[in-house]
């Protein structure tokens, strides 16, 4: 039985304008082709058998957390719509798992956010999904949620994920630097937050999958403020990495910063080629289009 039964979302950075000025919606509610981004990253959540989701919800973001409410409205709507589909896979999460919403009064980080969870996470090791971030499983692998999973079960130390990025993203993630122990999976030596390039030789970025043994908790509740005046989860890391070791592992699976403009659009396109109902026809669109090139 899986020793990992909780996870913590956040969702508390500021909704992102994708659509017209006057109306502004969270940007996990944003829709990848027929379900909002926050579905995908729950849903990782359910597979890895996680029971107990902590949405840390920020200003702004009561669409997420009416999402997942029994409603009647919104059942009878999507029913309306012809999203049945969509429908189904709300109810099998509300069958599945119990969504908890807990609100960050400040935007002071994902530490911040992270440390929000404490009162339903209590004493136990739990998961982090990063609630903009979609990682889709490939080949019949598990999901990265579930591999994390099973790493900390093995070794009983917190384990994150983490992918190779160029010199010029560098300064977009967190990094951490490491120590290879086997193929595709490390010791962790130090984190840093958004380096330049030239801080650090390391190229291993944090793409927003974490299981923690619950020192982090306590890490956290005496962490201060640093870079840009938030509590940042890397430094915290850091510590955690002296004082009960920290383990990173590559993944296979596909990722998209549906938080990203770019990003986001990658997203709807290669999760709509893989979608039965759409793939011909957007195939052909997309064949016919670079003739225009």
């Amino acid at each position: 039985m899986s020793k990992v039964k909780k996870a913590i979302i956040p969702a508390a950075g500021l909704g992102t304008r994708f659509l017209p000025a006057t109306k502004t919606v969270p940007k996990e509610m944003l829709t990848i082709v027929d379900a909002p981004i926050i579905l995908y990253v729950v849903e990782e959540a359910v597979k890895a058998g996680i029971e107990d989701i902590v949405l840390i919800a920020g200003r702004g973001k009561h669409a997420i957390e009416d999402f997942f409410d029994t409603s009647y409205e919104l059942e009878d709507k999507l029913a309306k719509d012809g999203k049945e589909k969509l429908l189904e896979r709300v109810t099998k999460i509300r069958d599945k798992a119990n969504i908890i919403s807990i609100r960050q009064k400040q935007a002071m980080g994902l530490g911040h956010a992270v440390l929000c969870g404490l009162p339903i996470i209590g004493k136990e090791p739990f998961a982090v999904l990063l609630g903009d971030e979609i990682t889709m499983e490939a080949n019949g692998e598990d999901s990265v949620t579930s591999q994390l999973v099973k790493s900390f079960e093995q070794t009983n130390v917190s384990t994150i994920s983490v992918m190779k990025v160029g010199e010029k993203d560098v300064s977009k993630y967190g990094i951490a630097e490491v120590e290879e122990q086997r193929s595709g999976f490390f010791k962790v030596t130090s984190l840093i937050e958004k380096p330049k390039p030239e801080q650090t030789s390391s190229r291993w970025a944090l793409p927003g999958r974490y299981v923690f043994d619950n020192a982090i908790m306590d890490i956290l509740q005496n962490a201060k403020p640093t870079l840009n005046g938030e509590i940042q989860l890397t430094d915290s890391m850091k510590l955690l990495c002296q004082v009960k070791g920290l383990n990173a592992m590559t993944f296979t699976a596909d990722r998209y910063d549906a938080g990203d403009k770019l990003g986001y659009l990658q997203a709807n396109i290669e999760l709509a080629l893989k979608n039965p109902e759409l793939n011909k026809d957007l195939k052909a669109y997309i064949q016919e289009l670079v003739k225009r090139f």
